[in-house]
């Protein structure tokens, strides 16, 4: 499975990882500006984002209709051309690709709503592994108390197609706590770099620069 092997592309994947809330996309946001101010060549993917198909993911959304595995094949089928179409052709041309989430996101919001561990990463076994990923880790309050900040949970990101209770923001933290599970135990699996998402900004983008400067050589 290519997901478990290194690649031998001349450019670097980068990916960041973590529940909403966590911060991962201001830090990618950051570290993307950093290294275009650096004269590196970037390229940023992020999750449902394909042209094929993520429309009618979000239509499908607003229906609150969709079944664990019908979310996963859609998800996988936007991942996969994201892939084909947009990662892979930079990574051969010696680029550097950011991608905001990544199939791990599928991993662990797949499995916490029930679907079989083994059969998502199979149906994501085509994958690429990335050069470094960036897990933003942050407990299940704090990731709250941010969107609640801006926003009442959605339907699906508060995971109220799970029946885990008819209350939003507490289907929230129970959904998520669920996912950060799932993150936490693919640390050691996937080789996850462990980002403390509580700190200020400034000090985890000066870290996270760091990792990436290591990581680029």
């Amino acid at each position: 499975m290519r997901l478990y092997q290194k690649h031998d592309f001349p450019g670097k994947l980068v990916v960041v990882e973590g529940v909403d809330g966590s911060g991962k996309s201001t830090q990618l946001n950051l570290l993307r500006n950093w290294l275009e101010s650096k004269g590196k060549s970037v390229v940023f993917t992020e999750w449902n984002s394909s042209k094929l198909i993520s429309k009618t993911i979000k239509q499908a959304k607003r229906s609150n209709s969709l079944i664990p595995v019908t979310f996963s094949i859609l998800h996988a089928t936007d991942f996969a051309d994201r892939l084909e179409n947009i990662i892979v052709p930079a990574l051969k041309a010696g680029l550097i690709v950011l991608a905001d989430r990544y199939c791990y996101t599928a991993f662990a919001r797949d499995v916490a709503r029930g679907v079989d561990k083994e059969w998502v990463r199979n149906l994501y076994g085509f994958s690429i592994r990335p050069d470094g990923t960036f897990y933003f880790q942050v407990p299940v309050e704090v990731s709250l108390e941010r969107i609640n900040n801006e926003r009442i949970p959605g339907f699906y990101e508060a995971g109220m197609d799970t029946g885990l209770s008819r209350d939003p923001r507490e289907s929230y933290k129970l959904f998520q706590s669920i996912i950060i599970n799932e993150y936490d135990k693919m640390v050691d699996e996937f080789d996850f770099y462990i980002m403390p998402a509580t700190r200020p900004i400034h000090e985890q983008q000066l870290l996270f620069r760091e990792k990436i400067s290591n990581l680029l050589g």
